[in-house]
């Protein structure tokens, strides 16, 4: 990994140290909180900084739920691939579902574990879906020349080096079909030491080489935020850059109306546009945080109310069988017909 630059911050450590230093372990964060835990058999990651605001903001608090293990994760209900990934992938870490773009996971490391990740049953497992190669990346892309946006999701793409995201980049700057590049990534938030002088210069030179070059701030609750964050997002708003946010609807964390406009106007404020809210998929190990579509629909409803309507984001669900995202939000009725029109404009009946 890349020797820190001498330009990063002197007052925080670096953010591979922050890394290594990571509670990995339920035995681990038990000691750290001095509380008891349920043991799971799913992965546990929070850099150690992360893990003082929580003790300090408690394990029932928004940012305690989303990331401290829970007795309901051992119920076997829910699905492992929610989101069909398997059914569109290329292998390589390459998965296309849509005509004009692709995702491409670049690493199966996140900075933290999110209790209802929907590839919480994936990431780890030794699956080739996630194993991404470059190589194999520059060639699928040259024989796709209808594939315009390459999406950088994961695990988290901002997890890697400097040096290692400067060869994808230049990699897809060669290519002349490639005129888009999305970062999806939880690491501003959760790890904004990550957001060094030479990533935002590496930023910066590639923003001219594409026509479009976005940054999606995966962000649930304002609670989440600290001040370096903030610091960090001014740096990034003077790039010519779209920055933009994505939230997850999840019960118990942000299923109250006065937290969503909160966090919609303060994304605003500081200059990232609210993109996507996403309805709970059914992840198996992570069903406790749904809630019906019909209560989602209806904290939308008085979001609207709430909030003007350059602040509001799409509120999303993903069809079954990889179908795609739709429009969750009924203003004829909460309830839902069961008629759903999925990404290739064909009818769905009753898929919920």
């Amino acid at each position: 990994m890349k020797t820190p630059s001498s330009h990063e911050t002197k007052n925080y450590p670096t953010w591979m140290h922050i890394m290594r230093e990571a509670i990995t372990s339920t035995k681990e964060l038990e000691t750290f909180l001095e509380t008891s835990l349920t043991q799971t058999p799913y992965s546990l990651f929070i850099p150690r900084p992360f893990a003082q605001r929580i003790k300090e903001a408690g394990i029932d608090s928004p940012i305690g739920r989303q990331f401290i293990p829970h007795a309901k994760e051992n119920i076997k209900d829910g699905l492992e691939d929610p989101i069909a990934d398997h059914l569109y992938s290329k292998g390589n870490g390459i998965i296309h579902r849509y005509r004009n773009r692709i995702l491409f996971s670049p690493t199966e490391i996140c900075p933290i574990q999110c209790r209802y990740c929907f590839r919480k049953n994936e990431l780890g497992q030794q699956d080739d879906i996630f194993k991404a190669k470059r190589k194999a990346l520059e060639q699928y892309l040259q024989e796709h020349p209808e594939v315009e946006e390459v999406i950088f999701t994961g695990g988290d793409p901002l997890i890697l080096s400097n040096s290692k995201i400067d060869q994808y980049l230049h990699s897809l700057a060669n290519i002349s079909s490639v005129k888009m590049v999305r970062f999806h990534s939880r690491t501003p938030v959760i790890l904004p030491e990550r957001i060094d002088h030479d990533f935002i210069q590496l930023i910066s030179r590639y923003s001219l080489k594409f026509d479009i070059v976005s940054l999606v701030i995966h962000t649930n609750h304002t609670s989440e935020w600290s001040p370096l964050f903030l610091r960090k997002i001014n740096q990034l708003r003077a790039l010519p850059i779209n920055l933009l946010s994505q939230s997850v609807l999840l019960k118990g964390v942000n299923d109250q109306v006065d937290d969503l406009a909160l966090l919609f106007k303060m994304l605003v404020i500081n200059g990232i546009r609210p993109y996507y809210l996403h309805h709970p998929d059914p992840v198996k190990g992570a069903t406790y945080f749904q809630l019906s579509l019909e209560e989602g629909r209806k904290i939308f409803h008085q979001l609207k109310k709430r909030v003007s309507g350059f602040i509001l984001p799409h509120y999303v669900v993903e069809l079954p069988n990889g179908k795609g995202k739709a429009l969750a939000f009924n203003s004829q009725n909460f309830n839902s017909d069961g008629k759903w029109i999925d990404k290739d404009g064909e009818w769905i009946e009753n898929p919920f």
